[in-house]
């Protein structure tokens, strides 16, 4: 992965807020540290640079540990009176696991400066809310036509080999093929109608992967031409220099708010709170917000970029398809079993 490039105005604004974090008093500068969970691939490579000075400036040294959503859940399950993390970052499906669980708790809005520039949507009383992920389609403009939505890239012959997908337990992939349920079946549990379309269709089946990320190398050596991502995977394409262009679903574009959370027997809970107010503060998320992460920032005082909005804007936030987690997280273990039958007899 390439570095995260700082311009001269996002470096800025990254050392100003340093500054104003030096001015703690001595005593909160040698406090301790804390492993924060961070998606692996652009998220891990933004949060080490944007971060790390920010919570160090504060007093605290921050280990990033890169895991998926579902890593995440694993390994403070498997120990939960010592978790692997101080906090996770998790999108609602996995965060409702972690609260049904008890492996994280909820937090306390006073320690956190930046608190009230968070709208209350973003304001969750398990963590705040750092960036709201808009997933859709990732598409080659010269290899492919743009898709009008999931349907096209069955019945369209022009997508045939190559689309790649992944798994049930990738958040993306999930929202997707409930869309594909509404779509060929009667609801989004109708999960039958698209192993069926799968079944009808033996050329999607030949690039299930195992993620995102490898998607994305996949996207880069020209092997495939459209998956399934988030506006963030296709800012990080264009970064790199490649033709990619984000599709918003006919049937609406599926969202994913991405929150931190406060693990349960954190051993260092102010520096959990540090890097919480850090991650949600303007100095940070002006940084994150510009290419190649291009995060939508949920600090109010933070003004959207061209880029973002063309994705976008706060207004249509309440208007992108919020998934039913209850249901998802019902089903997911049966659909993950089925789907990975699918892909092993296809």
């Amino acid at each position: 992965m390439t570095g995260f490039g700082l311009n001269r105005r996002g470096f800025g604004l990254l050392a100003a807020g340093v500054a104003a974090t030096a001015l703690l008093p001595a005593r909160a500068r040698a406090a301790g540290s804390l492993v924060a969970a961070t998606f692996p691939g652009s998220w891990e490579d933004a949060y080490r640079r944007v971060l790390t000075p920010l919570v160090s400036a504060a007093g605290y040294d921050l280990t990033i540990a890169p895991a998926l959503a579902q890593d995440q859940l694993a390994k403070v399950q498997a120990s939960p009176d010592n978790p692997a993390y101080d906090t996770l970052l998790m999108s609602p499906g996995q965060g409702a696991v972690a609260i049904e669980n008890g492996l994280i708790q909820k937090i306390d809005p006073g320690k956190l400066s930046n608190w009230s520039m968070l709208d209350p949507a973003f304001q969750g009383e398990y963590g705040p809310t750092v960036t709201v992920e808009v997933n859709g389609i990732a598409y080659n403009p010269e290899m492919v036509p743009k898709p009008a939505g999931y349907r096209d890239l069955f019945e369209n012959p022009a997508y045939a080999g190559k689309v790649s997908w992944t798994g049930f337990g990738s958040n993306t992939a999930v929202m997707a093929y409930t869309q594909l349920a509404r779509i060929f079946g009667t609801g989004p549990d109708d999960m039958d109608s698209v192993f069926k379309l799968f079944k009808d269709h033996p050329e999607n089946l030949k690039s299930v992967i195992d993620s995102t990320n490898h998607q994305m190398t996949l996207y880069q050596q020209g092997e495939i031409a459209v998956f399934m991502c988030s506006t963030n995977n296709v800012a990080r394409l264009k970064a790199l220099g490649l033709a990619a262009e984000f599709a918003h679903p006919e049937t609406g574009s599926p969202a994913a708010p991405v929150n931190i959370h406060l693990a349960r027997g954190s051993s260092n809970v102010d520096a959990a709170y540090a890097y919480m107010d850090a991650a949600i503060s303007k100095a940070a998320q002006d940084v994150l917000k510009m290419p190649p992460s291009e995060m939508f920032p949920t600090n109010r005082d933070v003004e959207l970029t061209p880029g973002i909005e063309a994705y976008v804007t706060r207004d249509q936030v309440a208007s992108l398809v919020y998934p039913d987690w209850s249901l998802i997280n019902k089903n997911r273990a049966v659909w993950i079993r089925a789907f990975d039958t699918l892909v092993a007899g296809g």
